[in-house]
C-alpha cells in the first residue's frame, strides 16, 4: 500500500474572503504539486493555530483526542488521504498500540488536524492525486493577481465542484506576498 502513497505538506490553510469559506493546501513533498480540500471553519482555525504556534487556553478537541491517545499510550502512525468518492475526500488514521496497528476512517480535516499537533507524517493515495491534484502550473504558483480574495490564515467539506475548485483556485494568489495577510 505504501507504494502507492504519497508524501505531502500542509502547505497553508486559507480563507476566501467573498464566501468565507475555508481550504486546506496540501503540496507533495517532492514536487511542485498541490491538494486543495474545502474544510470547515473550525478545523481551519484548529489547523491554522497549531500551524502558528498558538496554544489556546483550553485544549481544543484535536488537543484533547491528541493528549487522551498519549495517555492511553497510543501513537498515530500516519494519516492519509485515502479516497475521493462520490466527490467527497476520505481519510484513514493508522494507530499503534503495543505492536497492534489500527486504522480508522475520518474526515480530512480532523486527520490532518491530528497529523499536524502530533507531527505524523501526511499521505495522499496516487489516485486521489491523479483525480483532484494540481500542478506546478495549475494555478498555486507565484503569478498570481495582486488583489486575490484568498487569505493565508496559517501554515483546513469538499466541494463537490471539482473543475469549479480548480477555476476558483486558479485565481488564486499564493505567492510570498500573500503569505503576511492574515484574517
Amino acid at each position: 500500500m505504501d507504494d502507492e502513497l504519497v508524501e505531502m505538506q500542509v502547505e497553508s490553510v486559507r480563507v476566501h474572503m467573498l464566501s468565507n469559506r475555508h481550504v486546506v493546501i496540501l503540496k507533495q513533498a517532492d514536487r511542485d504539486r498541490y491538494l486543495p480540500i474545502w474544510i470547515g471553519p473550525w478545523e481551519a482555525s484548529s489547523i491554522a493555530m497549531k500551524l502558528q504556534g498558538l496554544t489556546p487556553e483550553r485544549p481544543l478537541t484535536h488537543d484533547l483526542f491528541a493528549s487522551t491517545l498519549e495517555a492511553l499510550g497510543v501513537e498515530i502512525d500516519r494519516v492519509i488521504i485515502s479516497e475521493l468518492a462520490e466527490e467527497t475526500f476520505h481519510a484513514r488514521i493508522l494507530f499503534d498500540r503495543d505492536g497492534r496497528r489500527v486504522e480508522v476512517d475520518a474526515r480530512p480535516s480532523d486527520a490532518l488536524a491530528l497529523a499536524v499537533r502530533t507531527g505524523v507524517r501526511i499521505f495522499a493515495s496516487i489516485a486521489v492525486l491523479e483525480q483532484a491534484a494540481l500542478g506546478a502550473d495549475g494555478g498555486l504558483g507565484d503569478e498570481g493577481e495582486e488583489g486575490s480574495t484568498l487569505e493565508s490564515i496559517g501554515e483546513g467539506i469538499v466541494d463537490p465542484r471539482l473543475d469549479v475548485f480548480r477555476d476558483f483556485v486558479n485565481s488564486l494568489d499564493a505567492g510570498p506576498e500573500s503569505e503576511g495577510r492574515g484574517s
